[in-house]
């Protein structure tokens, strides 16, 4: 008689603890985002290189966009801010937008690691390669899936991010005074407007407040 090999295990192999499992699923996933971009890589291929089931891996964690979080050791999920914005009507997506982002960032214990990550998204290497494909496609994606099919969608999309990371690159990482300082209601009231115009193309907000020179003109 032959010998019936036991049917491989699901889950977390016998006598290995949560944390162990937690950490070892982490430690496959930023090999393997670093190897393939977010992107390419999968929950199941991260399971593979863990040794664990997939389902153990969203067990632990929701979904790729929460393990791009734990590798970049950022207590920030960008993508959830961007989902919350999009519940809001077209027409106050710019100021929900620079009103979440900034509401994030200005987090004492978000701060620090969240700095950390763009500067190195900004940078070179596997690391910067994956945060910029998760930018892209959980952030800009998100945003010009949104705009109800406009030709330009992701110009749009691309143009009002320029705005809020101009923001935050001067606020935050810089930290040019005065808008290091000034008050987040003060800064929303500025720039959502600019990120609202990106996004539709309706500057309402800024038609009311600034009129062309040549109107004055005319009103002489």
């Amino acid at each position: 008689m032959t010998e019936r090999s036991e049917p491989r295990r699901r889950g977390r192999p016998r006598g290995v603890t949560a944390g162990d499992t937690r950490a070892r699923i982490l430690e496959a996933a930023t090999a393997e985002f670093g190897e393939h971009g977010y992107e390419a890589a999968s929950v199941r291929a991260i399971a593979r290189r863990a040794g664990v089931d997939p389902a153990l891996v969203h067990h632990y964690f929701d979904g790729k966009q929460a393990l791009v979080a734990e590798v970049v050791e950022v207590p920030l999920r960008p993508d959830r801010l961007v989902r919350e914005a999009l519940d809001a009507p077209l027409e106050e997506l710019g100021e929900r937008l620079v009103r979440a982002v900034l509401g994030a960032w200005d987090s004492g214990p978000v701060r620090p690691a969240a700095v950390a990550a763009l500067r190195s998204a900004i940078g070179q290497g596997p690391v910067a390669r994956m945060l910029r494909e998760f930018l892209r496609r959980e952030i800009m994606q998100r945003i010009a899936s949104a705009l109800g099919g406009a030709d330009d969608a992701e110009l749009r999309a691309e143009l009002a991010a320029s705005q809020l990371v101009g923001v935050i690159m001067v606020r935050y990482v810089l930290e040019f005074e005065p808008v290091a300082s000034v008050d987040v209601d003060e800064l929303v009231r500025r720039v959502a407007p600019a990120v609202q115009w990106h996004l539709t193309g309706r500057p309402a907000a800024l038609d009311s407040e600034v009129r062309p020179a040549h109107d004055s003109a005319h009103d002489e």
